[in-house]
């Protein structure tokens, strides 16, 4: 896998990132990964607008702002270079202009599988349309700040490509897992992406003392600490996920639910979430939260 990019020194300040390119390079993934970095962003921005946009970014404070812009607007290449300029000379912004490209065949593919129509040649073959939009575009990515060629990238290359470039304008955003406990009598969470049934464990419910308490209760811990099978499932559980998790933060995920479920979503499953939280809070780049969907409606 090859990826091609050339880049400019940057200058301090708050972040104005323009994405420009080829039709079907890949910009509407790059704005929505910016997006997901916590960018403000805007797709197809009228080009006499863009000046407008930056003065109110300042204004008011965004201090990351992302927009696309291309050849879908019919000023656009006329009178973009002239609004480059003078966002260069804005003080307090910088301003970053990102050109996205790709082979002829690899965009000739990406509109064949789409079935989408070239901007500039909706009458036309789609090779025509590219090739008459890199022409056009020439004089515009010489003007660019850094410029990726999205080949051969699939949409975590380029996830990853903008999470790095977006690391010296922000924090690290980190990856947010929910521990989320429920009852399977009442329905497998629809959003889980991990789901673990702990139902095999010793049941609390069956105590008569500690049937009206939760998993977050001393004397319910206490008791399933009591049973080897509780601790090796936590520790078994616990590997497994220090493992996978920085391989989510890696591949750039932003939300992560792992369900742990047993029958009614009081004892097992409640006390389960809560040891994975104290156990798994410690992982760089993630940020740990609990939510006990059935703890009050009981076994």
């Amino acid at each position: 896998m090859t990826k091609k990019a050339r880049s400019r020194p940057r200058r301090a300040g708050s972040r104005f990132v323009v994405l420009t390119g080829l039709s079907g390079s890949g910009k509407s993934q790059a704005i929505r990964a910016l997006e997901d970095l916590g960018y403000f962003c805007v797709d197809n921005l009228p080009t006499t607008l863009i000046p407008t946009l930056a003065e109110l970014s300042r204004r008011e404070g965004l201090s990351r702002v992302a927009i696309v812009v291309d050849v879908r607007e019919k000023g656009f290449i006329e009178h973009f270079p002239r609004v480059l300029t003078r966002l260069r000379t804005m003080k307090g912004l910088d301003p970053a202009l990102i050109f996205l490209e790709a082979t002829n065949a690899a965009l000739v593919r990406r509109f064949s599988e789409t079935r989408r129509p070239h901007p500039l040649a909706p009458t036309r073959s789609a090779v025509e349309g590219i090739r008459d939009e890199r022409t056009r575009l020439n004089a515009i990515r010489r003007l660019a700040d850094k410029i990726v060629d999205t080949t051969d990238m699939t949409v975590h290359d380029l996830r990853q490509v903008f999470k790095t470039f977006a690391a010296g304008s922000q924090p690290h955003v980190p990856l947010i897992v929910t521990l989320l406990s429920f009852g399977y009598k009442f329905g497998v969470p629809l959003d889980a992406d991990l789901v673990f049934d702990v139902r095999f464990l010793p049941n609390p419910h069956f105590v008569r003392e500690l049937k009206p308490l939760t998993g977050r209760d001393r004397q319910v811990v206490r008791f399933m600490r009591k049973h080897t099978i509780t601790l090796e499932l936590l520790s078994r559980l616990a590997d497994f996920l220090k493992f996978v998790l920085p391989q989510y933060v890696s591949e750039g995920k932003s939300y992560l639910t792992i369900a742990v479920g047993c029958t009614g979503g009081r004892h097992r499953s409640v006390m389960v979430s809560e040891a994975l939280r104290k156990e798994l809070g410690a992982i760089a780049g993630v940020r740990m939260r609990v939510v006990h969907r059935d703890i009050v409606r009981g076994d």
